[in-house]
């Protein structure tokens, strides 16, 4: 599994986990994160279980399991955290934070509690102390229940499905290149998965109002620099909700 350190500086840092080689074709390709406080760290939708065991080497190369604090889940779909009874089988008293929207519905997945329920309107989400992480309500786009995670250190915001890519498998590269080309990797599934634009446009209004250098989803390369603006543009301007 792919191992890439997009932010760090003397406290903080993000790295993406994803892009595995060794995952079945069936399976679809996802991004999963850690971000640190001053060395302790947040899991950020942590994927699947079909992932589970390489994102597990992966990560302990990078952090130690006794300075995990936490699991974020931007939503419920088992993609995003269908992997959550083996984590909290091997680390019992990592905090958990879903959707109050979900928290009854990933119970499902066996993590044998319910998670901390993040309110319709979002929430800080402490890490070692900092107060500096804040979900970002992004409900039905596409969940009904749904967030982003902005990072006001570090100007990342993790968009979960929102900006997400199916890539075809030779795509090697982290971040977008050529918007104009990545365009065709975005269209079908937003058009399909994201199914108000009234949602869709509240969206990308709260989004502009953020600082953001780097625009991390959950699939597909990452948005960073002016190419955060081309695709706020883009999105505000995409008809959504569209099944033909």
């Amino acid at each position: 599994m792919k191992t890439t350190t997009i932010y760090e500086d003397e406290v903080r840092s993000w790295i993406m986990f994803g892009r595995d080689p060794g995952k079945a074709d069936s399976v679809i390709d996802t991004n999963q994160y850690l971000v640190t406080h001053r060395d302790r760290g947040m899991l950020v939708d942590p994927g699947g279980t079909e992932i589970f065991p390489p994102f597990l080497t992966a990560l302990s190369n990078s952090i130690s399991m006794d300075n995990l604090e936490s699991i974020f889940a931007s939503h419920q779909d088992p993609d995003i955290v269908s992997s959550l009874a083996l984590w909290l089988g091997i680390m019992p008293d990592l905090e958990f934070y879903a959707p109050s929207t979900w928290a009854g519905f990933i119970a499902h997945f066996g993590a044998g509690r319910l998670a901390t329920p993040i309110p319709d309107e979002g929430m800080v989400l402490p890490l070692n102390g900092s107060q500096d992480l804040r979900t970002i309500p992004s409900h039905y786009v596409h969940s009904s229940g749904q967030y982003g995670l902005y990072d006001e250190r570090a100007k990342i915001l993790f968009s979960s499905d929102v900006g997400a890519a199916l890539l075809p498998p030779t795509h090697s590269e982290i971040f977008v290149q050529d918007f104009d080309s990545h365009v065709q990797y975005m269209e079908g599934f937003h058009k399909r998965w994201m199914p108000s634009n009234r949602a869709k446009n509240d969206w990308v209004r709260r989004v502009r109002e953020l600082d953001i250098d780097i625009m991390a989803p959950q699939h597909g390369a990452l948005f960073r620099g002016d190419d955060v603006g081309r695709f706020l543009d883009w999105f505000e301007a995409l008809e959504v909700g569209v099944a033909a």
